[in-house]
């Protein structure tokens, strides 16, 4: 019995390894906007987007909510990528499955806690004042 495997594409270099990656994040950036946590998320960055513009926060506190929500975004991705294998590799339910998906949960969680702490930071000063 003979086995057919397809070779992998040779690795690009330069430019055009550039333009690979671009299009493989622009892949990832159109299925997770399938998911609704992230659209959630993308409409509550805008939220804060206009209570720090309202609040006229320093650009110190802008920088950390910008790293925090990107961060954020890239924990979604990540949790998005677990859901994606777990359901493949094991479509049943499973003990490891569930846990698998519930850390990937928890990182985002935690990234949701972070911006709404540095929010809450924000408002302080802002009141404060």
């Amino acid at each position: 019995m003979t086995h057919q495997t397809e070779q992998a594409p040779l690795k690009q270099a330069g430019l055009a390894h550039l333009f690979s990656a671009a299009g493989y994040s622009a892949g990832g950036l159109t299925r997770l906007a399938k998911e609704a946590a992230f659209r959630h998320e993308v409409v509550a960055g805008a939220g804060l987007l206009a209570a720090y513009a309202i609040m006229d926060v320093t650009a110190a506190i802008r920088l950390s909510a910008a790293v925090l929500f990107l961060l954020l975004m890239a924990m979604e991705a990540v949790n998005t990528a677990i859901e994606e294998i777990i359901d493949r590799i094991s479509p049943e339910v499973s003990d490891t499955g569930k846990h698998a998906k519930d850390l990937g949960s928890l990182a985002v969680f935690c990234l949701i806690l972070a911006n709404s702490l540095l929010l809450l930071y924000a408002l302080s000063i802002h009141f404060s004042m």
